[in-house]
């Protein structure tokens, strides 16, 4: 009695091993999946839609009363580029940690793990709805504000898009880290806003760094998230304040301490992330 011995290739051998799926695939599945319990939390959506707009008249009434004490600031320019950050702030940052948070208590993460997507797929996977949903917002304000207010074209595109790179990068990161440390979804809005504060007040977002005393405002240029913001209104305005508006060329000068310091703070919040971000809740 003899018995058949697969052959390779044959329909036998090849069930073994299941259609494989791409990076590319299982990122927008999650981040498709992402999307789903976004929409359906009003908490999020509220926090990602409405909270922003409310605070872009805040900063409108507060840079009005700053130009008063302040001659030659740019009131439209500000408003812009201080609105941009708050939505990268809210919509990234705050929703993210707080989707991290959520997912873990669900064990979805957890679950995910044994699947074939990586460690880091599933965390881009979880932002891709913050992500896209912060850019079309920023991009919303950006065009619609240039072209309301009549504010210049940028001076540097390249320097914009590193700026958006690593101010999304570190948000993300920040997000990461900030999820160890945050047991409930509804606890997020409290270890996170020790972060947001330093977003809002110390990166440039509320209080233009140039309205500020010398020393503060050199401190405040060194805190993690303000490298990132200088260098988007640098690239947009060729200036962060501290000096004369400056062309293509000149830009990169006024830039290259950002860029440094920014992509500083930048990996150490991914290392931050990496070594403190939990998939499961603690027992």
């Amino acid at each position: 009695m003899t018995t058949a011995v697969p052959v390779k290739g044959s329909t036998a051998a090849s069930t073994t091993t299941g259609p494989r799926t791409t990076a590319a695939g299982r990122l927008l599945a999650l981040g498709r999946a992402e999307a789903t319990l976004l929409l359906r939390n009003r908490t999020a959506l509220f926090t990602a839609l409405v909270l922003p707009v409310v605070l872009i008249g805040t900063l409108h009434s507060m840079l009005k009363q700053q130009a008063e004490t302040t001659p030659g600031l740019d009131v439209d320019s500000m408003l812009v580029y201080g609105s941009v950050g708050m939505i990268l702030a809210f919509v990234v940052y705050y929703n993210l940690t707080a989707a991290y948070v959520g997912r873990r208590g669900e064990l979805v993460l957890k679950r995910l793990r044994t699947g074939e997507a990586r460690d880091l797929e599933i965390l881009l996977g979880t932002a891709v709805p913050s992500l896209a949903l912060a850019l079309f917002m920023a991009a919303l304000i950006g065009i619609g504000g240039s072209l309301g207010l009549h504010l210049t074209m940028p001076v540097n595109p390249l320097l914009m898009l590193l700026g958006l790179v690593l101010a999304l990068g570190t948000m993300i990161a920040l997000a990461a880290l900030s999820s160890a440390f945050t047991k409930t979804v509804e606890s997020a809005g409290i270890t996170t806003l020790p972060v947001m504060l330093v977003m809002q007040f110390g990166s440039g977002l509320f209080f233009p760094l140039e309205v500020m005393p010398a020393q503060l405002a050199d401190i405040c240029r060194l805190l993690p998230t303000t490298p990132a913001f200088q260098l988007i209104r640098v690239g947009w305005f060729g200036t962060d304040g501290s000096a004369a508006p400056t062309d293509f060329l000149g830009s990169w000068g006024t830039a290259a301490p950002h860029l440094v310091t920014g992509a500083i703070w930048c990996a150490l919040a991914v290392w931050g992330a990496v070594r403190y971000f939990r998939w499961e809740p603690r027992r």
